[in-house]
């Protein structure tokens, strides 16, 4: 965004902790959804997280009136964004995670994303990624990795959840880009309302083809959906894509780098799993890649 003297505005002070308060709910999702998936089917626990969500929107709606979008352009955007994070990101990884792929497994591949974001972006966003960032987001990567590899998360899973989890990588990269390049600042309210909205009428179908639609009514999965609902469907992903509309899509995507070892230091402080010494220099690694591949790691090309 820019001020009437063609500077950028300064950004408020909520959307400059938005990489930390992203980082610590986007993190322990994973672990959240996979106490989920033991009382619902992939599909079926997406289709209810977005009803769910929805319900919560729809009062808040009625409430704030906020203007809808401004155009057809603008409905399909918020729609193909939606459909790209909410039913192929989240149900391919939900499936993955169902067949038998760990929550920090899962984690690790997703963390890869950066690395594809920074290839397409050049092309796609006119993003120029200089040397600088692709070496913090090569430290990321080997952060990360090393973080996931010391503790073993990858180890004894079938080829179906890792080759399903290759494929989320792509549709979150391509939600990223089309976000950046297409992506018009609504209401909050409004532009989540319509994707949600979008990845609940394109899950439901799914669920009711491929699955039973069985739910076992557990509190553990009520503590799972709660915070699936409020922090991972309307803070963080509303802050992920607030990051994209004011700063660059390798940017932003390079804090995916930070997502498996900030799940392993989360595990450590709330259950009391232990990191190996290996394991906090992975995430020293990582965090510095997060900084190096910062602001003044990219440029826009001129026109």
């Amino acid at each position: 965004m820019r001020d009437g003297r063609g500077g950028r505005e300064p950004s408020p002070l909520w959307l400059k902790a938005s990489p930390v308060i992203f980082l610590l709910i986007w993190s322990g999702g994973f672990g959240f959804a996979k106490m989920g998936l033991e009382h619902a089917e992939p599909l079926t626990l997406l289709a209810l997280r977005y009803a769910l969500v929805l319900a919560v929107l729809a009062p808040a709606a009625l409430l704030l009136r906020p203007p809808l979008p401004p155009s057809r352009a603008v409905w399909g955007h918020l729609a193909v964004v939606g459909v790209l994070f909410q039913t192929v990101y989240f149900g391919l990884c939900y499936v993955a995670m169902k067949s038998g792929l760990s929550a920090g497994g899962i984690a690790m591949i997703v963390s890869m994303q950066p690395i594809l974001v920074a290839i397409l972006a050049p092309r796609l966003t006119g993003e120029v990624v200089t040397l600088r960032r692709w070496a913090g987001l090569g430290l990321g990567l080997a952060g990360a990795a090393l973080v996931i590899g010391v503790r073993n998360e990858l180890s004894a899973e079938s080829l179906l959840g890792p080759a399903l989890a290759g494929i989320a990588v792509f549709a979150i990269a391509g939600a990223t880009l089309y976000e950046r390049r297409f992506g018009v600042t609504c209401h909050p309210v409004t532009s989540n309302a319509v994707q949600y909205a979008a990845g609940f009428a394109t899950t439901l179908p799914l669920a009711l083809a491929m699955e039973n639609l069985h739910v076992d009514w557990t509190w553990e999965l009520g503590i799972a959906l709660v915070y699936l609902v409020v922090g991972n469907s309307l803070v963080a992903l509303t802050l992920l894509l607030a990051m994209i509309r004011r700063g660059e899509a390798a940017q932003v995507s390079s804090l995916f780098f930070m997502v498996p070892p900030v799940s392993a230091l989360i595990a450590w402080l709330v259950i009391g799993e232990v990191m190996p010494p290996v394991a906090w220099a992975g995430l020293a690694l990582a965090a510095a890649g997060v900084a190096i591949a910062g602001p003044a790691g990219s440029r826009m090309r001129r026109s």
